[in-house]
């Protein structure tokens, strides 16, 4: 029996300040959740302008009466491209089963603060994981992108606004694709490894179609559900992780609630106990 006791709970919550136990910060992808409310309301405007221009090549630096510290200019990410996996189907919904790996992929979308606790606690266990970043959620806070490629994880396309796409129109369905590998090109340098399509365990033969034209050979799916978006406490997620996970499964879970913060140290000691190591998607199928 897996239990969470309230150090793992404490533990991780101290690395997420104004955390709301249960508070929705990020639309779920079931697909019988409402295209509307909760996606509308997470639905962001485009980034904000307003940044200094740089200054011109071999222009003289403002003159003042002490030296100032030079800051050296931050490194660029080399982020991977996707890759074609000729063996595997066109939606990849688990790895091989001969290996003791698995996958674990958050939604990315939700308060920075938990994002980077959830990365954090990950990496203590040694575990990598996938991240499939909303295109809005990146306008807000471009500098994740830079935190999950950095800690050695996986960084993947989940759509520009995270609706239905399933159930829009072919243009409005490829821009949502489009929008969100934009973002992802101009902050990493690649379009993402993997494409997640939203509210939607699986793509329409529409979206998969848009999804491999926009670059992307496979979508990414999963056959382990742990239901975070539906805040039904810790111990609950643990057992519906833990209760379905095998060799080679990829498990969904969200960045923004309180029960998988609170979940997943136990998840982590757990899979350690029985041999699974947590992988990135693309170690996982590779």
């Amino acid at each position: 029996m897996v239990r969470v006791t309230t150090s793992d709970r404490r533990s991780v919550l101290r690395a997420g300040t104004g955390l709301v136990a249960g508070g929705a910060f990020a639309a779920a992808c079931s697909p019988s959740t409402s295209s509307s409310g909760a996606a509308a309301r997470h639905a962001s405007s485009s980034p904000a302008s307003g940044s200094p221009a740089p200054a011109s090549p071999g222009s003289a630096p403002a003159s003042s009466g002490t030296a100032s510290p030079t800051r050296a200019p931050a490194r660029p990410l080399v982020a991977p491209a996707p890759r074609a996996f000729p063996r595997q189907p066109a939606q990849i919904s688990h790895g091989p089963l001969g290996r003791s790996r698995v996958a674990l992929t958050f939604h990315g979308q939700g308060e920075p603060s938990v994002a980077r606790a959830l990365l954090g606690e990950a990496e203590r266990h040694g575990a990598r994981v996938t991240v499939l970043a909303v295109g809005s959620w990146l306008d807000a806070h471009p500098d994740l992108a830079r935190r999950v490629l950095d800690g050695g994880h996986d960084l993947g396309n989940h759509t520009q606004r995270h609706l239905d796409i399933n159930a829009m129109p072919k243009a409005e369905a490829a821009a949502e694709i489009a929008g969100c590998a934009e973002r992802l090109r101009r902050l990493t340098g690649s379009i993402g490894t993997w494409f997640r399509p939203s509210r939607a365990t699986r793509a329409s033969p529409l979206v998969e179609t848009l999804a491999r034209r926009a670059g992307y050979p496979h979508v990414l799916s999963y056959d382990v559900d742990s239901l975070d978006f539906t805040s039904p406490g810790a111990a609950a997620v643990a057992r519906n992780i833990l209760g379905e996970i095998r060799d080679g499964s990829v498990v969904s879970l969200h960045f923004g609630y309180a029960d998988t913060v609170a979940a997943l140290p136990a998840v982590l000691d757990e899979l350690d106990r029985r041999g699974l190591r947590a992988v990135t998607t693309t170690e996982l199928i590779g």
